[in-house]
């Protein structure tokens, strides 16, 4: 799966992770995040999240 870097603040979305403190799993894609979903660290929504390639 792919992951996302959030342009404002380079938070990088991994599904291989998740974001355990927001009770999203591992292995949940980007694109099955709910769509209100901000970042964790700045607060911006999914629009501002492009892929990441690493």
């Amino acid at each position: 799966m792919k992951k996302y870097i959030c342009e404002p603040c380079d938070y990088v979305y991994d599904p291989a992770i998740g974001v355990p403190e927001d009770d999203i799993k591992a292995g949940t894609s980007f694109e099955e995040l709910p769509e209100d979903w901000f970042c964790p660290i700045c607060g911006v929504g999914k629009d501002l999240f492009v892929e990441y390639d690493n």
